[in-house]
């Protein structure tokens, strides 16, 4: 249930794992780049230290482990072993190095990538990780990341036919397994990723999830959950970072913008069906949410999908 649960979150906000680079290398090595956002990096095989700002301690990733750095600004790895001076490298978009010596058993191979987000995934994914989110690929719950993490090094260093399609497919996968693992291998700070692990409120959350339009209100979630109406409210807050009924405001914004992005729907028809008494009660509440009215969000969406279409046909 909770990975259903995540995979219908991620897709709700548009979050796509984007594959961007990586290299093998033999001896002693270091890597340095500027980051932004969100940004991920795998150990295919072999092991480094990564260090970013805002982390005390060196973070030691090993064969499968994969670090996710939210918002940090620099990323440094090093790694290798041997004499002589480090030497510097610099990720490659076609990973050739990986190509010609990526199957022997002293290289280390790095893969980076990052998550392109659209502004509600932003608000959810960087208030639900740490700095940076370690999920080693050694717990026995990331069996899955491992065989995603191998596949897509297998496709990046294969050139087969079709490999861009499947290295974007195998980029998705790797960043849903690396959000089961982590939710499943630490302790989860306030948001929405802990509130889906949360099986006291499971019912709760089932109910908001199952029917939106609904005017739910405290005392019949609680009960849902067995809990007195301010117990359930304060659990709910800790928790999810929010008190319930925000968050059943900021679901039905969710399902809104995939609404406006992915049909037709009339927007009057839209309010009835998310729970508003009017259109113009709706318009108001996606404004205050998204910054722009229903209208204006759907024919800027639609735009922008069209000149990226175009960009990738020329």
């Amino acid at each position: 249930m909770v990975g259903d649960q995540l995979s219908e979150v991620l897709d709700l906000v548009e979050v796509r794992g984007v594959v961007s680079g990586g290299f093998a290398v033999r001896g002693p090595w270091v890597s340095r780049a500027a980051v932004e956002g969100l940004k991920f990096t795998a150990m295919a095989s072999g092991r480094a230290l990564l260090t970013t700002e805002g982390v005390p301690e060196p973070i030691a990733l090993e064969p499968g482990d994969v670090a996710v750095l939210n918002n940090r600004s620099w990323l440094r790895l090093e790694g290798g072993t041997g004499d002589g001076p480090r030497r510097e490298i610099v990720p490659e978009a076609d990973f050739t190095s990986a190509r010609l010596i990526g199957g022997a058993p002293d290289t280390d191979v790095v893969v980076g990538g990052h998550v392109d987000l659209n502004p509600a995934g932003r608000a959810l994914l960087l208030q639900a990780l740490p700095p940076v989110a370690h999920v080693r690929g050694s717990a026995a719950a990331a069996t899955n990341l491992r065989g995603s993490l191998h596949r897509l090094f297998g496709e990046v260093t294969g050139d087969r036919m079709g490999s861009a399609f499947a290295i974007r497919q195998h980029g998705q996968l790797l960043l849903l397994e690396v959000l089961r693992a982590y939710v499943d291998q630490a302790e989860l700070p306030p948001g929405w990723l802990r509130l889906l692990t949360e099986e006291r409120l499971r019912p709760a959350l089932d109910l908001i999830h199952a029917d939106p339009g609904r005017p739910w209100g405290l005392r019949e979630l609680a009960r849902a959950v067995a809990m007195s109406r301010t117990s359930f409210a304060e659990s709910f807050r800790t928790v999810a970072g929010v008190p319930p009924l925000t968050y059943l405001s900021r679901w039905r914004m969710l399902l809104a913008r995939r609404a406006l992005r992915d049909d037709d729907v009339p927007v009057a028809s839209l309010a009835a069906e998310l729970g508003y008494a009017s259109a113009s009660a709706f318009s108001n509440a996606f404004k205050r949410e998204v910054g722009q009215s229903p209208l204006r969000y759907r024919y800027s969406y639609r735009e922008r999908r069209e000149r990226q279409e175009r960009s990738v046909r020329m």
